[in-house]
């Protein structure tokens, strides 16, 4: 009986040991795949600082935009209706976002860049690869020249400034 009780004190004590054991190899296994679980990629690496923020393309410094140009506007006004209206308005969905609001979400030169380069910006800029999830087309090229651009830019401005307050 003395021999059966120590057997079976040592077969208790074997499985606590185990069980200790397993539930710290568990625990030593959570932690080392924590350790070594991937990190998400950055959805902006390999892109420089200006570009994450003000986009990719022909446009690589700041803008020094001064009060709105009223014959730029005109100009502008007519390349959007030209160039863009046909999947663009200023306050509603078509096929592609509303404008109106654009320069209070993207700073003037992403807007300009995705203007003269669309291809660019969906392949490349995660901001833009995420709208064209949203919108499933992407932005056609238009072929604008730097001058066409800028007006439709000082349009939008115009546009932004001018646009119904929230009563």
């Amino acid at each position: 009986m003395k021999s059966y009780v120590l057997a079976l004190a040592i077969f208790a004590a074997a499985i606590s040991m185990t069980a200790c054991g397993s539930s710290n190899e568990e625990a030593k296994a959570s932690w080392g795949e924590a350790a070594n679980k991937p990190a998400k990629p950055d959805p902006y690496a390999g892109l420089t600082a200006f570009e994450k923020e003000h986009g990719i393309g022909p446009v690589k410094e700041e803008l020094k935009l001064e009060a709105i140009n009223t014959t730029l506007v005109k100009k502008g006004e007519k390349a959007f209706e030209t160039k863009c209206y046909a999947c663009h308005r200023l306050d509603t969905k078509l096929v592609g976002p509303p404008l109106q609001d654009v320069l209070k979400i993207r700073k003037p030169e992403y807007v300009m860049n995705m203007m003269l380069n669309p291809e660019g910006m969906i392949k490349n800029h995660p901001d833009a690869k995420k709208l064209f999830a949203q919108f499933l087309i992407p932005m056609a090229n238009q072929n604008l020249t730097m001058d066409e651009c800028r007006a439709i830019l000082e349009y939008l401005r115009h546009a932004n400034e001018n646009a119904k307050k929230p009563s």
